[in-house]
């Protein structure tokens, strides 16, 4: 019986080699860093490089008659993948908002952008 589980392949040699091409090995597979990749310009990111600045975020909540085109203000105070936090000085409440339901988030002043994320607590 000739089949793959005969054959005796071990780590490190090739399992294939074919007109001259030899399919990398142990030995010559590609080495990697332990550095982290930057992280891509998310919403999250853009967010979180404006930490502290005040945002208007314009909310949809397409079955609701209550949060149908609201607007939200307030100071941006963190962010992550599917939630913004933003604080309203005047009134002292704080708002957690989901990614979601936000059409678009409008600033006052000049945007802190980065295509690579570096972030800055």
């Amino acid at each position: 019986m000739n089949n793959y589980y005969d054959k005796n392949v071990f780590p490190g040699q090739p399992i294939y080699t074919g007109n001259g091409v030899t399919i990398p090995n142990q030995a010559t597979a590609p080495t990697y860093t332990t550095q982290l990749p930057l992280e891509q310009s998310y919403i999250e990111n853009i967010l979180r490089l404006n930490k502290g600045k005040q945002v208007r975020i314009h909310y949809t909540v397409p079955d609701s008659e209550e949060f149908k085109d609201r607007e939200f203000s307030g100071i941006v105070e963190q962010s992550g993948r599917d939630h913004i936090i933003i604080s309203d000085p005047n009134t002292g409440k704080w708002y957690l908002l989901l990614m979601i339901y936000v059409d678009f988030i409008t600033f006052d002043e000049k945007i802190n952008y980065s295509p690579e994320f570096i972030p800055n607590n």
